[in-house]
């Protein structure tokens, strides 16, 4: 009975605190958006992944301005989660709950989630429709 009680507790103390759920937009032929998906899997999130041949549309749908795009989309808990951005600031997000449309890492920044090479420093930005601000720094 012991052992099923620890085990139970281990698997919920690797589970996100949040909803653990998202929907991802992207691009057919990207290998690094696939990357990103599979680092928010490794991560304990459950990833769906909608390949789309019109990847601008759904950018314009969800309101990412054209300064904060990158390669992929992604729907979490209602926020717009742009391009290769780390777990630690999604789970900010959540937490804080911000009036915002989303986060966003504009381009995409070498060394983030599911891009390859050397890791750059890069800023996260929080957008909306009043703008962007940085909200962490990577």
């Amino acid at each position: 009975m012991r052992r099923l009680i620890l085990a139970a507790t281990v698997s919920l103390i690797a589970l996100p605190a949040f909803a653990a759920e998202l929907t991802m937009f992207k691009d057919p032929n990207c290998g690094c958006c696939q990357g990103w998906a599979d680092y928010m899997k490794d991560a304990g999130w459950q990833t769906k992944v909608i390949a789309t041949e019109d990847i601008d549309k759904v950018k314009r749908q969800f309101g990412v301005p054209a300064r904060m795009e990158s390669c992929h989309t992604a729907i979490i808990d209602g926020y717009v989660v742009e391009g290769h951005v780390p777990v630690a600031a999604i789970e900010k997000l959540l937490k804080e709950r911000p009036k915002a449309t989303g986060l966003s890492a504009p381009g995409m920044p070498q060394g983030s989630p599911g891009m390859s090479g050397d890791k750059e420093p890069f800023v996260v930005y929080l957008f909306g429709p009043d703008g962007a601000q940085p909200f962490m720094r990577f």
